[in-house]
């Protein structure tokens, strides 16, 4: 009986041992797992956006905003101190060639206009009264010169007639030699009549171009004041819009001052503000899309600003000659400028934070989607909404793009909750 009872004490022994080891094994397994479970954050699915890596060609766009311009513009300013009398066309209407927008009033442009009529008229009297005391001096030395050439032609009769007597001894000696001195003056002074004549209208001819320069100078002065009269009436020099009028009824302007703007309704560009960081990746003659909203309309870059204003630079976009409706001087587009197209990349949209050519650090989701550990990245050129990544993922791998950096430093492993 005795070994009996030694044998059913060691079998209880055994099942509580067993009992025990049981109850030690689930304590440490739930132990583990309640640590586990404190150890990794746990995220909604709901509260965090999801991309996954794409392989193929991604062209390398660059996105800007800005507004269509007019290629052809003009300023309209006052030359002459006035008054704006009338105002006839207002901004956004259209316009021609000749087309009046305002009028102006200036008292003392007309009194110049007057004083400058009336010095062109004297001007005019003073060169007819030149001519004709020109020509009264140019007859009293041809008469003079005709009176001359009689008596020369006289001298000479009398010099032949005594060269015969002479030899006769009928006429003497002295009285032939006094005839032929006299007919050598009367030709010398014949000469230098014929000189001074030809002199004289030299010097008549001059004083004439001289004032009829000074019948061209008044005349210029009352173009000038014809001009700056006319100036009073403003108007367009080309079919456009009115893109801005500077003045009021009655406002007294100064010369210079802006009166309106116009511009080209149909030929027009886009500018455009880039970002200075992604400037670098725009050169001219890259092709360009314009959004209005309406329509989409394809450009070329032709001028890049070399100035940078609020971290963004102007690029200009020519535009085709047929556009359509939507587009308008100043409207406000969006840009999308075509810089190269990557072949069989890996891409992602873009998380956040994360700038081209850098190393990030993302959770991707393992293959129950139920986890996600952090895996560094490579990233290269960004695309618009897009980037490339260059190395640290593969094909229809999934990350997590929302901004989790307060995480990432503390955390490696992430639960997704339904």
């Amino acid at each position: 009986m005795d070994v009996i009872k030694k044998k059913s004490k060691n079998k209880l022994l055994i099942r509580k041992y067993q009992f025990f080891l049981a109850v030690s094994v689930f304590a440490i397994i739930l132990i583990a797992w309640m640590l586990f479970t404190s150890s990794t954050v746990s995220v909604s699915r709901s509260d965090i956006l999801f991309e996954r890596v794409e392989r193929g060609d991604l062209e390398v766009i660059t996105e800007g905003y800005g507004v269509l311009s007019s290629n052809k513009q003009q300023l309209l300013t006052s030359l002459t101190p006035a008054t704006v009398k009338e105002i006839l066309l207002k901004p956004g209407a259209e316009v021609t060639s000749g087309s009046v927008i305002v009028r102006l009033e200036n008292p003392e442009l007309m009194q110049e206009l007057e004083s400058a009529q009336q010095g062109l008229v004297q001007a005019n009297a003073n060169l007819r009264q030149l001519k004709l005391n020109n020509q009264r001096e140019i007859l009293g030395e041809t008469a003079v010169l005709a009176e001359m050439n009689a008596r020369y032609e006289a001298a000479i009769l009398k010099r032949e007639a005594e060269e015969k007597l002479v030899k006769k001894g009928i006429v003497p000696q002295l009285v032939y030699q006094e005839s032929l001195l006299e007919e050598h003056q009367l030709a010398k002074r014949i000469e230098i009549l014929e000189r001074g004549i030809e002199q004289l209208k030299l010097v008549h001819e001059e004083s004439v171009n001289i004032q009829q320069e000074r019948l061209k100078q008044q005349q210029g002065e009352l173009n000038i004041a014809q001009s700056r009269l006319d100036s009073l009436v403003v108007k367009a020099s080309f079919t456009g819009v009115l893109q801005r009028l500077s003045v009021g009824l009655g406002q007294s302007l100064a010369p210079g001052q802006e009166i309106a703007l116009i511009g080209s309704s149909t030929d027009l560009i886009a500018l455009i503000r880039v970002p200075q960081r992604k400037v670098q990746q725009v050169a001219v003659g890259q092709v360009a899309m314009i959004d209005t909203r309406q329509d989409r309309i394809p450009g070329t870059v032709t001028r890049i600003d070399p100035i940078v204003q609020d971290n963004t630079v102007e690029v200009e976009i020519s535009l085709p000659a047929n556009l359509p409706v939507s587009a308008r001087p100043q409207l406000n587009v969006d840009a999308t400028i075509s810089a190269d197209t990557l072949k069989q990349i890996f891409y992602i949209k873009r998380p956040a934070n994360v700038q081209p050519y850098s190393e990030m650090s993302l959770y991707r989701l393992d293959n129950t989607n139920s986890t996600a550990q952090l895996q560094t990245l490579e990233f290269g050129r960004q695309s618009g909404h897009y980037i490339e990544i260059l190395s640290g993922a593969s094909t229809n791998d999934v990350f997590i793009i929302s901004d989790l950096s307060n995480l990432t430093n503390t955390e490696s492993t992430l639960a997704i909750k339904p």
